[in-house]
């Protein structure tokens, strides 16, 4: 191709690759092996009784799933789902290798951003998250944060999946207690959206199942997985496991049991109602053999994040993945490192619903809002890298070349005044002049993010729920109270 050629855009996008399509066949049949010949256990009795019509083999709690059936549950569920804001507008489309970041659910404690102490979680710090996720742009979704630990235990995952749905309005993923809590929330969600048909067009709810790794579902889990199939409610069905601990000590064979976990949670919810939306995932991680922790910060949970998303892109599914993530116990250079390298591995792999995302410290224990926000600095970085560059005939200005020539300047040519400002400028990170020799710091990067944490904080909501609903949510809430 010459120059001449360059009349149209030549548009690519970076991309990544962990596995090659060899291994990848070889990950499916595993997959398909475990789910075959090791089965998984249930004992959920309508479950049971569902997947032994459908062809499965049921021997008491143990449950064998036939390879056929496997297959024609991915070929049933939709290769594309759709999530929506409060008002309806479609926020995400989840396909191909499209990825959107987000939050995290049930953090435990909190680290307050302006005084650096360590409380138990409550509810006016997921209040605040949930504003913070509301507010920054490169957060396309988030999930309930943390644990209201005021709250009373039995009604905790309600109580943060309405704050979640107050005080944000973009998608929000839950995870809760059952189907009946399940049910409550839905019901919230629809109020929001006006009713089931706004909400079956793009849903702001969805629900996080998840695996009790190895490859059991208990009966919560179970009466989730059927209620939000008969109800059309998107459904993540993934599993958290360690290497070494609740999944075997090596990449491959965690790659396998995550696939054949959220698979047969699949089965059953396709069996239930064939096209229902579904999201595959794992988030699989080491168990880190010195300290005996469940790894945040380690590059092997990005490596399995890649493959796992490869292989959902086999299924034509879509993915839920983990990143943004650190083992780190402060807002630190760590935290920085661990968490914008998986960043970038999932934005190029294709991360889906990118979860934990800049959310939490200390191997997921500690909900910090510095962390967000220093996340969306992060990600905006991420964004410009996906964007790839622009080749064109504009871009690579071959007049402007010409006409500057050898020894000259483009500083005031047209041209770099039409260009300069698609180059990303950070809000955070500094690109000032150097400190004058002898002089002070006047100004270090944890000062400039506690500034602007606790001006967001502050500031108003940025889409507040409509009043009326407010006061029915406290109206069910009471209910909740009472039982």
């Amino acid at each position: 191709m010459t120059t001449n050629s360059l009349t149209d855009e030549l548009k690519f996008t970076p991309t990544m690759k962990i596995l090659n399509e060899e291994q990848l066949s070889a990950l499916h049949q595993a997959t398909l092996d475990v789910l075959e010949k090791t089965g998984v256990s249930i004992t959920h009795p309508k479950a049971l009784e569902i997947l032994d019509g459908a062809g499965c083999k049921v021997d008491a709690n143990r449950v064998y799933f036939p390879p056929e059936l496997v297959e024609k549950a991915i070929s049933t569920a939709p290769k594309s789902v759709k999530l929506g804001n409060r008002d309806n507008s479609c926020n995400i489309t989840l396909e191909g290798a499209n990825t959107y970041f987000g939050a995290t659910i049930d953090c435990v404690n909190y680290l307050d951003p302006d005084t650096q102490a360590v409380s138990e979680c409550k509810s006016d710090h997921v209040i605040g998250m949930a504003k913070l996720c509301d507010a920054l742009d490169k957060y396309d979704w988030t999930m309930t944060l943390g644990i209201s630990r005021d709250l009373p235990e039995h009604i905790q995952d309600r109580g943060v999946a309405r704050i979640a749905l107050e005080h944000c309005s973009k998608p929000v993923i839950v995870s809760c207690n059952d189907a009946e809590s399940l049910k409550e929330i839905y019901e919230m969600a629809l109020l929001c959206q006006g009713g089931v048909e706004n909400f079956n067009k793009a849903p702001l709810l969805g629900t996080l199942n998840c695996t009790i790794s190895p490859l059991t579902h208990d009966d919560h889990l179970v009466g989730k997985n059927i209620y939000a199939a008969e109800k059309g409610i998107p459904i993540v069905h993934y599993s958290g496991m360690q290497l070494g601990g609740s999944f075997p000590a090596t990449l491959a064979g965690g790659i396998v049991m995550g696939s054949a976990e959220s698979l047969s949670g699949l089965v059953l919810q396709q069996v239930i109602n064939p096209g229902a939306p579904f999201v595959f995932g794992s988030f699989i991680t080491i168990m880190d053999m010195k300290t005996t922790v469940f790894s945040y910060g380690a590059i092997e949970m990005a490596m399995m994040v890649g493959g796992m998303s490869q292989l959902s892109q086999r299924y034509g599914l879509p993915f839920f993945s983990t990143a943004g993530c650190t083992d780190s116990k402060s807002v630190d250079a760590q935290a920085a490192a661990e968490g914008s390298l998986q960043d970038l591995v999932v934005a190029t792999v294709g991360g889906g619903l990118v979860h934990d995302t800049h959310c939490w410290l200390d191997h997921g224990s500690i909900l910090s809002p510095a962390h967000l926000v220093m996340g969306q600095e992060i990600l905006r970085m991420v964004n410009k890298f996906t964007q790839g560059i622009d080749v064109s005939s504009d871009t690579v200005a071959l007049d402007v070349i010409d006409k500057v020539g050898p020894g000259g300047t483009f500083l005031m040519e047209p041209h770099t005044m039409k260009n300069f400002k698609n180059v990303l400028y950070p809000e955070l990170f500094q690109r000032t002049k150097a400190q004058a020799p002898g002089t002070t710091l006047e100004e270090t990067f944890d000062d400039r993010l506690r500034t602007r944490t606790l001006e967001l904080l502050k500031a108003p909501p940025k889409n507040p729920l409509s009043e009326e609903i407010v006061r029915e949510f406290d109206l069910r809430q009471k209910k909740w109270g009472e039982l």
